[in-house]
């Protein structure tokens, strides 16, 4: 490692970043006249850091979560190295341009993990590093190259929630390989971070059993603490509150001059060591703090020859080497056009070379070579494929009467005992309801995953329990605790096994479907970085009855059609499940495919039967069939998707001889319908194919005054949109408010879904043909 060549790349690092984000707020075409921004400050904190260690530090199979405001930083990286390009720079947040956060899905440069809702990134570097324990302990994984999973981290970042929930999960799985490195620059968007927060934020992790590395003072320092009157300065030092030490950096050389002799002078050695250097050399050294100071960073990682999980604590300047550096309101601040060009002599950069890879560095071709020999660089894009696992056929389970929740746990025991491809890349988990939610089956067959075997000790005691839980390293299920963040940070690890790691896995998680929402940040996060997974909510909505409406979902149907990356489904019947679930499983391996949501129920229904016809797979996977088809004279259309189903069809057979040709229609992904009709207009309205969607084809032969009885266990706007389609006239009966105990019966008779309350919706059609009581 030369240092001098870390020094360089520091020192272009700082420049390209804070240039990018001066042409986009200040040079670049702005029409709207609204702050671009792009964080200059909280990129120069991080500058030292970032270049120990990507240029001495990381190896290929090594990956990072760079700090959502660092992302300047990153891509100035990526393009020292010849991974970005200038236009993407000089568009950097904006059309096209190199993105505000890291993205793996929008940007062209190599990210490892997304980045953006903060503590979300750094959440999920855990998570991967237990997967990759988890795909190393397999036999077929066991030459995946062992790697760090390394956040950059902003010390506001660890006012998350999510971030302290992770540690527990990551100490009861035996987490390694993880580093996390905290710029401890104190201060955040709204202030400056509270004095002594760090100390106890310390003694979490020890809690957890990481090693916490602090780096406080850089070589400069260091070596002043060294001479006489060092051991003053440095009690000064970690006496001074936060906001003081800010301010004098803001302030500069002379201002810290004053103080420290106003505090320290006439003390002999330690008045001496302040004279013996000019206001610039005073400002560098009270300046370099560890986390400024590229090797003591270098020398802080190369020292660490263990696995444990390590966070180092980095103190650094908040915008440190530029004017800003300091000043309280830095975080969204800028430096004015007045600002850049003095700091731009002083970085010695000449107009009309501020874009040049190699302006200022003194021996280029010897900076080249070093560069060509950075181990992380040098084997180029470092995300790898993985081939895709053949989907069997899936059965349905035949039986007479079953709720989808059972028979999902059916046709996933059913792939437990095949013990195919298909099985063995599958990894379950859930937030502590894998009882309650039908993984038992699998997780009895599949066993539980732990590096280290634990033997299940009520088994050995020979007490009787449906549970047979063995832990051991070739299991396929990872138990986790009553958090939801938690278990989508580990689908979302997971579901990018095949890019980081090399090999797929098939992550299937369940979670009581009303507290989809209590993960809901980290299910965007997930979907945004093209993660892939099965995510099963169930039991949903009111159905749920006895449980009452803190255990009911409303919402869940609508966060199924609005969120990207992920289709959603809510299947009635058993067959339909099976058919999805066979879907599911190449959706997520194909290279256009995504994540799928399950929306199940506890609620056993009768069955029609097994149904294995090209048109009704097609249908269930395109979004409806028709279960009834309309006659020509069809007055009325009830449509409904999941469990209200027998309510449905129990109105519509009460009412086939009082209304001509009434048709069922059975909508089995809202979100599917409703994607295909969206990308249908859009298409025809750009002048391509004018072909109709499966939706606009179902309702193609329903007459034009005929009305659509709409009803789902949920919120009614999520079937209410058919309306549009061809301009129906819609009643949507669904859940609107939260429940409360009682039966199944009571709870649709209170919310007006059940069949009497169908059949007097279709009432209202017509006033004055009154039908008997049902």
């Amino acid at each position: 490692m030369s240092v001098s060549h870390l020094k360089t790349v520091e020192r272009r690092l700082l420049w390209l970043s804070h240039w990018m984000i001066h042409h986009a707020n200040h040079i670049r075409p702005n029409p709207d006249g609204i702050k671009v921004g792009g964080h200059q400050a909280s990129s120069a904190s991080m500058v030292s850091i970032m270049t120990a260690l990507y240029f001495s530090a990381l190896r290929p199979q090594d990956r990072v979560a760079v700090k959502p405001h660092a992302s300047p930083v990153f891509h100035a990286m990526q393009y020292l190295m010849g991974n970005q390009t200038r236009d993407k720079l000089e568009a950097f947040r904006g059309y096209g341009g190199a993105q505000s956060y890291p993205s793996r899905t929008k940007d062209v440069d190599d990210v490892d993990f997304s980045t953006g809702s903060v503590g979300l990134g750094v959440a999920m570097t855990a998570f991967a590093s237990i997967m990759q324990d988890y795909v190393r302990a397999k036999t077929w994984g066991a030459a995946v190259p062992e790697g760090r999973m390394v956040a950059l981290v902003g010390d506001a970042e660890m006012d998350e929630g999510n971030v302290y929930e992770c540690l527990q999960e990551g100490w009861k799985n035996d987490l390694r390989n993880c580093w996390w490195i905290i710029d401890y620059n104190r201060q955040s968007l709204d202030g400056v971070v509270r004095e002594g927060l760090w100390g106890r934020i310390e003694k979490i992790f020890d809690a957890f059993g990481w090693e916490v590395v602090r780096l406080k003072y850089g070589r400069l320092q260091r070596a002043a603490f060294a001479e006489p009157g060092g051991a003053a300065l440095r009690d000064w030092i970690d006496a001074c509150p936060n906001q003081l030490y800010s301010a004098l950096t803001f302030q500069g050389g002379k201002v810290w001059r004053k103080r420290l002799m106003d505090d320290l002078g006439d003390q002999g050695e330690v008045s001496a060591l302040i004279e013996r250097r000019s206001d610039d050399e005073l400002a560098a050294l009270m300046e370099n703090l560890g986390g400024n100071c590229v090797d003591t960073m270098a020398e802080a990682f190369a020292a660490i020859d263990h696995d444990r999980p390590t966070c180092f604590l980095a103190y650094t300047i908040k915008g440190w080497g530029t004017p800003i550096a300091g000043h309280k309101d830095n975080h969204g601040g800028l430096m004015t056009k007045a600002q850049m060009a003095e700091w731009q002599r002083h970085m010695g950069v000449a107009e009309g070379a501020e874009w040049d890879l190699f302006e200022t560095v003194p021996d280029v071709p010897a900076f080249r070579a070093f560069l060509d020999q950075v181990p992380f660089f040098r084997q180029g894009a470092r995300r790898h494929a993985s081939a895709p696992v053949a989907v069997p056929a899936l059965a349905a389970p035949k039986d007479r009467e079953i709720s989808t929740q059972m028979a999902f746990g059916k046709i996933l025991d059913g792939i437990a005992r095949s013990d195919g491809p298909l099985a063995e890349r599958i990894i379950t988990t859930s937030p502590d309801v894998t009882g309650t939610t039908s993984l038992g089956p699998w997780v009895n067959r599949r066993k539980l995953f732990a590096r280290s075997p634990q033997e299940d000790l009520f088994r050995k005691a020979q007490i009787p329990s449906t549970a047979k839980w063995d832990f051991a390293p070739d299991g396929q299920h990872l138990e986790l605790g009553i958090a939801e963040m938690n278990l989508f940070l580990a689908l979302a690890a997971a579901g990018l096994s095949h890019s980081l790691f090399g090999e797929r896995l098939l992550p299937i998680g369940t979670v009581y479907d009303p507290f989809v929402a209590r993960g809901h940040d980290a299910l965007n996060y997930a979907c945004y970085q093209d993660a892939r997974f099965l995510i099963v909510g169930t039991p949903s909505g009111v159905t749920l009855a006895p449980e009452g409406g803190a255990h009911q979902s409303i919402g869940t149907p609508l966060v199924g059609i609005s969120q990207p990356g992920l289709t959603s489904f809510e299947p009635a019947f058993a067959d339909e499940l099976s058919v999805i679930m066979e879907w599911a499983f190449e959706h997520l391996q194909a290279e256009e495919g995504g994540s799928v949501y399950l929306r199940l129920s506890t609620n056993p229904i009768e069955q029609i039967g097994p149904r294995s016809d090209e048109g009704f797979r097609q249908g269930v996977l395109d979004g409806a069939y028709w279960l009834r088809p309309p006659g020509p004279n069809c007055e009325v259309v009830l449509v409904y998707q999941g469990t209200v189903a027998p309510e449905v069809i129990a109105a519509a057979g009460f009412l086939a001889d009082a209304r001509r040709d009434i048709g069922v229609l059975a909508v089995t992904s809202a979100d599917r319908l409703h994607a295909q009709w969206s990308s249908a207009l859009v298409e025809r309205a750009r002048g391509g194919a004018q072909q109709l969607s499966p939706v606009e084809r179902l309702l193609a032969g329903v007459p034009r005054d005929c009305a659509l009885v709409t009803a789902l266990d949920g919120h009614p706007l999520a079937l209410s949109w058919l309306g549009s389609v061809s301009g129906h006239r819609v009643i949507p009966l669904g859940v609107a408010a939260f429940g409360q105990t009682g039966t199944i019966q009571d709870l649709y008779r209170h919310f007006r879904i059940d069949r009497d309350a169908i059949w007097q919706a279709v009432e209202q059609l017509t006033p004055g043909r009154r039908l008997r009581s049902a």
